[in-house]
């Protein structure tokens, strides 16, 4: 057993990263609106996901760096350098400062349901003070440094709540033959931005970049990868797993119209009865505030890396990159707008943003004289590719039902 515990690495944290608000959310709002048809788009993104991880943490730990740093070293044109650092830099900045917004909004969401609606009005103008109470707590252990404790326990609530749902779906007792259908694709237009959002929320681009650089911290050689490949396959399948059950318990209140967490917590009423908002918003919140410290830290890593920083994790430059991100977050979530609204949003952000991502990290790891003989093989790069045309088919398609709908 402690061997087993020794050997846990990076993939657990990848993992809870994604079990997040946006998750809770958008996987009980697929299975609210359709039911079990989309549990097929949540197993695609588990494969994608295990498989980007996977070759994130390959190159990690095979070239002792971090993805953004291997990136900006394999150009010597200076212009293309900049596009390339502009190009990961807006991605990464855009899609972290909507997934913190969604990730502060979870938290909200959460606190909602004890405190009430935490509104107020200034000057005509009304705004969430629970967003600036979350970036607050945020802000301080960040500036500190000394989270790892607050933080090691806000996962273990949020495993606690995704359990929660596991055990809920088995008392369900979902119909199995609908199950197994619902892993039949489909691409009706009316689920495409659900099926971005799953996507989103599963395949985190700034989980690329984190893993790449947490995996060099455990690993030292290529000799180790098939401990870090079972970590990361391990823990992403547990994640995938909570994620379905959640899917699954949301079909059970299939048609209810869900806009704040006692919405949501209506498909654990079988199991918790009327506690189940209190469970619920407890995960929620914890899920919001483990979230709005990792999402603002990685992208501090992202940039130190293309900007070539020397500084460490308390320099000026780096902590400014996570405070504008954090600043970003609460402004967003502080608005007059519905915390379900801005999850979803956050979401489909990060799933139209995932073809950029994963285009540079494949072009990486073909790359032979900087990863050898670790390098993709022409099946991995097929996968690749499929991955990237898919994920790519969907944000064109939900880029032109927008047009279509203005």
């Amino acid at each position: 057993m402690k061997k087993w515990f020794s050997n846990i690495g990076p993939g657990t944290l990848i993992t809870a990263a994604f079990i997040g608000p946006g998750t809770v959310t958008i996987c009980t709002l697929a299975g609210v609106q359709f039911g079990f048809t989309l549990l097929w788009a949540l197993a695609l993104s588990i494969g994608a996901c295990i498989f980007l991880q996977e070759m994130a943490a390959r190159l990690g730990i095979v070239t002792q760096k971090g993805l953004s740093e291997v990136l900006t070293s394999q150009f010597e044109n200076k212009i293309v350098r900049s596009i390339l650092i502009g190009i990961v830099i807006s991605a990464i900045f855009i899609g972290n400062a909507a997934y913190e917004a969604g990730n502060i909004s979870g938290g909200v969401l959460g606190l909602s349901t004890i405190l009430g609606a935490p509104n107020v009005s200034i000057g005509g103008i009304s705004f969430n003070y629970a967003s600036v109470l979350i970036g607050v707590v945020a802000f301080t252990l960040l500036y500190i440094g000394n989270y790892k404790v607050l933080e090691r326990s806000l996962v273990v609530l949020v495993l606690g709540m995704s359990l929660a749902f596991i055990i809920t779906a088995i008392v369900t007792k979902p119909d199995l033959s609908l199950i197994v259908k619902g892993f039949v694709p489909g691409f009706e237009s009316e689920k495409l931005f659900m099926i971005i959002g799953l996507i989103g929320t599963t395949v985190v681009p700034y989980n690329v970049f984190l893993h790449a650089s947490l995996v060099k911290e455990k690993w030292k050689t290529p000799n180790e990868l098939p401990l870090a490949r079972k970590d990361t396959i391990v823990a992403i399948i547990a994640g995938g797993l909570m994620s379905m059950a959640i899917v699954i318990t949301g079909a059970a209140i299939q048609g209810t119209e869900v806009s704040n967490a006692a919405d949501l917590a209506k498909s654990l009423e079988p199991v918790f009865g009327s506690a189940a908002k209190y469970v619920l918003s407890i995960g929620l919140f914890a899920a919001g505030i483990t979230s709005a410290i990792t999402a603002p830290l990685a992208a501090a890593y992202v940039v130190k890396g293309c900007m070539g920083w020397n500084g460490g994790l308390k320099s000026a430059s780096f902590r400014f990159v996570w405070m504008f991100i954090l600043f970003l977050g609460v402004v967003f979530s502080s608005l007059d707008i519905k915390s379900i609204e801005i999850i979803q949003f956050a979401q489909v952000a990060n799933g139209l943003l995932l073809p950029i991502i994963a285009g540079f990290l494949l072009w990486v790891m073909n790359r032979e004289h900087l990863l050898g003989k670790y390098t993709n093989s022409w099946k991995q790069n097929a996968v690749g590719i499929l991955i990237l045309g898919i994920t790519l088919f969907l944000g064109l398609r939900s880029i032109w039902k927008v047009f279509l709908n203005l």
